[in-house]
């Protein structure tokens, strides 16, 4: 009995591996030529939210797009369970939510008494804790945060449930973009991507996530590995577990990027096995989202324009759920 219990599990996990990742006859559709920069989350009532021209700017359920929120400066956005938008402002160096009400609560704005660098992307686990990453692209200048030894850092950080934060990840990265945790809270997965610099990381990690929220350092993986050209951005999850992640290159920028890897959204098994490749023709993809009644419409933001693509698999997102 405990053979066949066995059995039939393995076999499931072979069909779920095995299901298609686009739907029939699925190409990339656009739906904006600009303005739609980073960060896509979905609500079922307000359709579609992302960042661009310094603020944040909705595609309704009828297509219509406006201005949601200007000057916002921000880059990830997500809605948390209760339906309440979650944003990296990485012009303030910020991380805020805003309520049902329109109030903007700041949940963190400084570590250690320093301002953040650039926070960039954000995702939360089943309980609610709020981790997020901080890199710092161009102008370095700026930048307070450092190490315990005075150096400065781009780190992974969570936020728990009582407001306290915690630095989860430094020098075990080289400039943290992308994050997810797996629908257990067994994994973290981070988008390493240093593309300012010709030998800078250009990674995907996974690493395992203790019952805490804590990172075990020592169990770092490889998932994949994107070479001499743009690394990976955003990061999503399929129900499955399989992961979207958003980079490459159509066009060389020199002298730090080549088109080794061309731009679009990688679909990997949560190991690391390249399943599917969504070419964008539009530089530089950087981010994706589920969405629609059903959650199989993939939302994917490249070079200020906006691109849908319909997918089998739901996504796996905190909210809304699917119907």
């Amino acid at each position: 009995m405990r053979y066949l219990s066995l059995l039939s599990l393995a076999c499931a996990l072979t069909a779920s591996a095995g299901e298609p990742i686009l739907a029939p006859d699925a190409k990339p559709k656009l739906l904006l030529e600009a303005g739609a920069g980073e960060g896509p989350a979905f609500h079922p009532e307000l359709g579609l939210l992302f960042s661009g021209h310094d603020g944040i700017g909705r595609l309704a359920l009828d297509g219509k797009a406006s201005l949601h929120r200007a000057k916002a400066g921000t880059n990830g956005l997500l809605f948390d369970k209760e339906g309440r938008l979650v944003a990296c402002e990485a012009s303030k160096r910020r991380v805020t939510r805003t309520d049902a009400d329109g109030k903007i609560v700041v949940l963190t704005e400084a570590y250690d008494g320093k301002k953040y660098n650039q926070p960039n992307d954000l995702c939360v686990d089943s309980q609610g804790r709020i981790y997020f990453t901080d890199p710092c692209y161009g102008d370095r200048s700026k930048m307070e945060m450092t190490d315990a030894q005075g150096k400065k850092i781009e780190g992974v950080y969570r936020i728990d449930l009582d407001g306290k934060v915690t630095r989860i990840l430094g020098r075990e990265v080289d400039r943290p973009n992308g994050v997810r945790v797996s629908k257990d809270d067994r994994y973290l997965y981070v988008a390493d991507n240093n593309n300012n610099d010709k030998t800078g990381a250009r990674k995907l990690w996974r690493f395992d996530l203790k019952a805490d929220g804590s990172v075990d350092v020592a169990a770092r993986k490889l998932l994949y590995d994107w070479g001499t050209s743009r690394g990976p951005d955003g990061i999503k999850l399929d129900v499955q577990g399989r992961l979207y992640v958003a980079g490459g290159l159509n066009k060389p920028q020199p002298p730090a990027e080549t088109n080794e890897k061309k731009g679009g959204v990688y679909v990997f098994s949560p190991e690391g096995k390249l399943l599917e490749f969504i070419a964008i023709p539009r530089d530089e993809v950087t981010n994706c989202a589920f969405g629609g009644d059903d959650l199989r419409t993939l939302y994917i933001t490249a070079g200020g324009t906006l691109w849908s693509l319909r997918v089998q698999t739901p996504g796996d997102v905190p909210f809304p759920k699917v119907k």
